[in-house]
């Protein structure tokens, strides 16, 4: 009840602002409306397996034409009091954990700024610790027709209720941005046929970008500390009764944290654009494997196409228990929980954006996915055929208002 009647207050302020009294010193407050979206439809060449957008969807293609993956409907208010004081409220419908499109709030802070380098948020907050993370719901902000499924999909994460901030200074002819954060993700997030709830877990970190010229650098950290056990009771009362509780506590996510590390690179200039991305996560829990992701992409405009291509992987590495191998069956239910988690896979994309009018763009994609059998983690509800390998074909239509 707190939370939201917090989220009602900031909302409740960030749409009232406009009627916010000011001095003639001050410039008028003002309250903006704009709105984004994405019509598409997508179709993977295997029935084997679903495959998703990121690990927040519980299916998506498997062998089958749908707008699962990419539809997307966006409002954005933003507003601004005095030249200190503004704020942001945007909600957002995009297919959920739950399999429903019910819009949830994704921003919803106030935004302080005491001096013109430095500035104070507070309210609801995107996650946006890996480069470019921040707009990966905007399709006509991006050039590609949805963020890399090898680098983002193991980020499914969007937002967390807390602080942030941010400070900025010349540096070397560029900029340098400098960002703590710290909140509580209050998300759901599909896992088999359940839902785990990770409310109430800890995310903090910081990035460090440097923008000179064409380029923008940024070098990241964060962590989450997860708050509640995965919904597989079953499992650790199992392991609890045959006399290994101390596996559970290995298995177990409650109080242990998953880490991120990240380096990014974009640049835009002229008809080029590019952008390269590496990422290390490390976990806690064995029930989670550590793993490597990284992509590249680049593309080249000429009029209104802008062709471009590029490459990503996603290689995760298998943890092993202290007390291992277990007896059967109960050998085999752990490792197979444990391997849900494993991704080895990498994929090549060519794909055209047409900007046929200034405030939309329609996108044509191939994915060329590979992998292996044991590559089940970045898809859903893989079958025993299931051999790492699929073809996707999307094509959307991206917009602002």
């Amino acid at each position: 009840m707190r939370r939201l009647l917090a989220l009602a207050l900031c909302a409740g302020w960030v749409l009232g602002a406009a009627a916010a009294p000011v001095s003639d010193t001050e410039s008028p407050s003002r309250v903006e409306w704009r709105g984004f979206g994405t019509l598409g439809l997508a179709r993977s060449s295997s029935d084997q397996a679903s495959y998703v957008r990121d690990l927040s969807q519980p299916d998506g293609s498997a062998g089958n034409w749908t707008g699962k993956l990419d539809n997307v409907l966006g409002l954005q208010v933003d507003a601004r009091v005095t030249e200190q004081l503004e704020g942001a409220f945007q909600a957002v419908s995009r297919y959920r954990y739950d399999g429903s499109y019910r819009p949830e709030v994704e921003w919803a802070y106030a935004k302080f700024n005491p001096s013109p380098n430095l500035s104070l948020r507070a309210g609801r907050l995107g996650t946006e610790f890996y480069m470019l993370a921040d707009s990966r719901l905007v399709g006509y902000s991006a050039l590609a027709v949805r963020p890399s499924v090898d680098y983002f999909a193991g980020l499914p994460f969007y937002y967390v209720d807390g602080i942030d901030v941010q400070t900025t200074h010349p540096f070397a002819d560029g900029l340098i941005k400098g960002k703590l954060f710290t909140g509580v993700s209050r998300e759901k997030l599909p896992l088999a046929d359940r839902t785990w709830d990770i409310g109430g877990s800890r995310m903090s970190g910081a990035y460090l970008d440097y923008l000179r010229g064409s380029w923008q650098w940024r070098a990241s950290y964060a962590q989450l500390r997860f708050k509640g056990e995965l919904p597989l009771a079953d499992l650790f009362t199992a392991l609890d009764q045959a006399g290994y509780s101390d596996l559970s506590s290995e298995l177990g996510v409650d109080g242990k944290t998953s880490r991120f590390f990240s380096l990014g690179a974009v640049y835009d200039r002229g008809p080029w654009q590019a952008q390269l991305m590496l990422s290390r996560t490390l976990q806690e829990s064995a029930f989670y494997q550590p793993g490597w992701a990284g992509y590249l992409l680049a593309g080249y405009r000429i009029g209104e196409f802008t062709p471009y291509a590029g490459y990503s992987w996603w290689k995760t590495t298998p943890q092993s228990l202290s007390r291992n191998p277990l007896p059967l069956p109960l050998n085999m239910v752990v490792a197979a929980a444990m391997a849900d988690s494993h991704s080895d896979q990498h994929t090549t994309t060519l794909g055209v954006r047409w900007d046929f009018r200034e405030d939309m763009d329609l996108k044509l994609q191939w994915d060329r996915v590979r992998g292996t059998p044991a590559s089940i983690f970045p898809v859903r509800g893989e079958l025993p055929g299931w051999n790492g390998d699929t073809d996707v074909l999307s094509m959307t239509l991206d917009f602002i208002f």
